[in-house]
């Protein structure tokens, strides 16, 4: 039995490149892993053909269970691809949000694979098990290894940042799922023809010294994708304006949406804020913080 850890993330900024011919869209985006984590368990058993079981603690509308969850998916198809006869038993407990733009089920994926590959190391080489997490979804190789990192193409180039510093945050969610589809094709509606040059991986040091980090970190939030998901989701307005109004240094859209975060000083200063937010249900708020660079 092997616990694993799957860490949410958000997203510090992310840039629309342009859409490709294939109808995916190349980004660039400062992906940073929370302590906000999903638990799996996984055992792995000999058995005469491969397949994979998983129970999710708990239920929810957005999270599918059985062969259905990502995490199901990606464990049957590392067997698939190494040609492993195992049975494969996943218990999933649910901690990040789904359909929040934090990247639950595609971390869930990351260490299914990341497990696997750590008990098959010669089943399958990492540019094999890049391509299998790549073909599972476009954040899925980020989380084969997640720290402080600069994506890029549709997701399968990612440069590690150097110098991070842990960022307390205020995560906040209206209460409304939205799908990744559905936002890029707003965007699409809204910015036919965009295109917009690469630019380069930021310095993580720039945000090393508290006293400038609210200066520095204003040009590193815009989000694209903002105004299509705002667009979609009007209440994602009222979360932003609340945010900036508890004091937060920075605030921005993670992914496509409806999570918003608020960088705060600290985490006293961001749990105070939870605490005198009054966001009501379905909306929810929780404080965590990013990951620093290793």
């Amino acid at each position: 039995m092997m616990p694993l850890s799957a860490p949410a993330k958000i997203n510090l900024g992310l840039r629309i490149l342009r859409r490709r011919a294939d109808g995916y869209h190349e980004l660039e985006s400062l992906f940073l892993p929370l302590d906000l984590a999903d638990v799996l368990e996984l055992e792995v058993r000999d058995a005469s053909r491969p397949s994979v079981h998983l129970r999710l603690a708990g239920r929810s509308a957005q999270v599918p269970d059985g062969g259905e969850n990502l995490a199901a998916r990606a464990a049957q198809a590392y067997l698939d691809r190494a040609g492993l006869a195992c049975r494969v038993e996943i218990a999933l407990a649910k901690h990040t949000p789904a359909a929040a733009g934090l990247g639950g089920g595609s971390s869930d994926a990351g260490a299914v694979l990341r497990a696997l590959a750590a008990r098959f190391p010669d089943a399958l080489g990492p540019e094999a098990l890049h391509a299998l997490a790549l073909a599972l979804g476009a954040d899925v190789p980020f989380f084969l290894d997640p720290r402080p990192c600069w994506v890029s193409g549709v997701g399968e180039r990612l440069e590690p940042v150097e110098g991070l510093p842990a960022l307390p945050l205020l995560l906040v969610n209206p209460g409304v799922a939205l799908a990744t589809a559905e936002v890029y094709r707003a965007f699409d509606a809204l910015h036919p023809g965009w295109s917009r040059a690469p630019a380069p991986a930021p310095d993580g040091r720039a945000l090393a010294d508290p006293r400038t980090r609210a200066e520095r970190l204003a040009g590193w939030v815009d989000n694209d994708l903002a105004s299509a998901a705002l667009r979609l989701c009007p209440a994602i307005g009222r979360v932003r304006q609340r945010l900036q109004e508890l004091g937060a240094l920075a605030v921005g859209m993670s992914g496509s949406g409806a999570t918003l975060y608020g960088v705060f000083p600290d985490a006293a200063s961001a749990r105070a804020s939870l605490d005198r937010a009054g966001f009501a249900p379905p909306a929810w708020g929780r404080v965590a913080t990013t990951l620093e660079s290793r």
